[in-house]
């Protein structure tokens, strides 16, 4: 099923020659470490902590509100080291998510309100489901469902999850709108209408 629309203030975004939608209200810091490789949308409120280790995120992968992307990190007897971030290719984060992982493979469905340990892996056409809390070092294996806090393995994803995942990313990626393009409801025409009327 298609997502619904979703309406922007195009004047709040930016959109870059290769299709990144990115809010002027997120925050990418260390932005020459941060690579976007197309058609990827970066909503409100959302943190990239690229000033920490290098981040990479694949093509059409959708990064809602308030969600935070944090390389992981490792104390070592000298001190603390962080590791880049890798995220695939139609890739959904849900909203107020905290993803601290060393990777995140493609066609993966991350709910809201999710915290993923550091160093976690997230394998491909797997979910981690809204509220989801994995432990540091969580290994999730292809096509796992996981949940809970801490999270586990609650079921399994379809085979076709891969196609799901594109059909998902890219309705979302094409329902996101600018302002100028909502439908006027008809009691607005009408309102409308009697106002201008003499």
């Amino acid at each position: 099923m298609d997502p619904a629309p979703i309406y922007h203030h195009s004047q709040k975004y930016i959109e870059t020659a290769s299709g990144n939608k990115v809010s002027k209200l997120s925050t990418l810091a260390g932005s020459q470490n941060i690579v976007l490789n197309g058609k990827t949308i970066v909503m409100e409120g959302c943190i990239l902590r690229g000033d920490l280790a290098s981040l990479k995120v694949g093509k059409n992968t959708v990064i809602r509100e308030n969600a935070i992307l944090r390389p992981p990190f490792k104390r070592f007897a000298k001190g603390v080291a962080f590791f880049p971030l890798y995220i695939g290719e139609h890739v959904y984060i849900g909203e107020n998510s905290i993803v601290n992982c060393a990777q995140v493979g493609s066609y993966v469905h991350i709910g809201k309100n999710c915290v993923l340990g550091r160093l976690s892996m997230l394998k491909d056409c797997c979910a981690v489901l809204d509220g989801t809390v994995l432990a540091p070092d969580t290994y999730v294996p292809p096509f796992a469902v996981y949940a809970g806090n801490p999270g586990r393995q609650v079921g399994e994803l379809p085979e076709i999850t891969q196609e799901l995942m594109i059909d998902y990313t890219w309705s979302f990626y094409r329902n996101m709108l600018p302002m100028s393009k909502k439908p006027v409801k008809d009691k607005e025409i009408e309102d409308n209408s009697k106002a201008s009327a003499p």
